[in-house]
């Protein structure tokens, strides 16, 4: 014990402390997804895994939130770093528009991740196989705060539906308690806007005695874009993505990106995309939308939303033609 100097207890004392300054040191990072019951939640938990793994210093966590559209509520009050958003939402936020009205965000594209397909869920029992038939009906347009709400009451509008007096009942639920009212006999159809396929769609269709049906709406989708801009296009979910579903699905839908606000250092920006971009397989195997994070969707169209700096400059290393 005679060799147990002053100076190697101070050695030994900082040795110990070096831990717990290198972990008050770390890099917190939460990035807001979404409900449970949809896309954005897995993809946004694998991604947190992927960052925390392989950027050292860096501590990334998911937050379940409503949607789109609190995701940006938080980005802009610092609560979150990083968001999974619809364009539309966004869109929003940055022109200081609808939700975002007095408040705008300074909201900042750095990747464009897949399609978010509009889906209007019923069952054959109901009795609903046009927008029109849901007037009088029992419906949920989404929980508060999703781009689903929103998206929602454009395509309500676009069809020639009021909101507040055509329904017989208008639920702001989750996905998943939309499903859980549809069995339990007390909703007779929802809006949900997502990637494909979706954990609660899917668990309605494979629901004993239920026929899941998709209704079609495609149709109404220039009325939306003369309004709302050239942020919504008709795309089709294709028959047998759900059970029971045997026809094609004509729908509405609207791009998904990863966003950040235009303070986020470049350097952070550069480092997240390498580790993203470089790891998109386990996206993949996550969920099938993670096999649609690729080159060709990296479009300023598509974004919606300017580009962070750095990342407008990392996709054009990449070789994206950016438009």
């Amino acid at each position: 014990m005679t060799g147990f100097t002053r100076r190697t207890a101070l050695a030994l004392g900082a040795a110990l402390a070096a831990p717990r300054l290198a972990h008050a040191q770390a890099t917190q990072l939460a990035i807001a997804t979404g409900t449970t019951g949809g896309v954005y939640y897995p993809l946004g938990g694998a991604l947190a895994n992927i960052l925390s793994r392989n950027i050292p210093g860096l501590s990334a966590t998911v937050e379940v939130t409503g949607g789109s559209v609190a995701n940006n509520q938080l980005l802009g009050a610092g609560r979150v770093g990083m968001i999974f958003t619809q364009v539309d939402a966004s869109v929003d936020a940055v022109r200081g528009e609808d939700r975002f009205r007095g408040r705008p965000v300074k909201v900042r594209a750095i990747a464009v991740l897949y399609t978010n397909r509009m889906q209007v869920v019923t069952t054959a029992a109901t009795g609903i196989n046009t927008m029109a038939d849901l007037k009088g009906k029992r419906v949920s347009t989404g929980a508060p705060g999703s781009a689903t709400e929103v998206m929602a009451f454009r395509l309500i509008e676009g069809a020639g539906l009021d909101r507040e007096k055509d329904f017989r009942a208008r639920e702001r639920l989750s996905p998943a308690e939309s499903t859980n009212a549809i069995k339990d006999g007390k909703l007779d159809a929802y809006f949900f806007v997502s990637g494909v396929p979706t954990s609660a769609v899917t668990d309605l269709g494979a629901s004993p005695g239920i026929t899941l049906k998709l209704v079609d709406h495609a149709e109404f989708v220039p009325k939306i874009v003369a309004k709302h801009g050239p942020v919504y296009f008709p795309e089709v979910i294709p028959a047998g993505t759900y059970p029971g579903q045997t026809t094609d699905n004509h729908q509405m839908s609207v791009a998904n990106i990863l966003a950040v606000l235009d303070t986020m250092p470049d350097e952070q920006v550069k480092k997240i995309l390498e580790v993203t971009w470089g790891k998109r397989a386990e996206l993949a195997q996550v969920h099938a939308e993670g096999r649609n994070f690729t080159l060709d969707k990296q479009k300023t169209a598509a974004a919606g939303v300017p580009w962070h700096p750095a990342a407008e400059a990392f996709w054009k290393a990449q070789g994206a033609q950016l438009g």
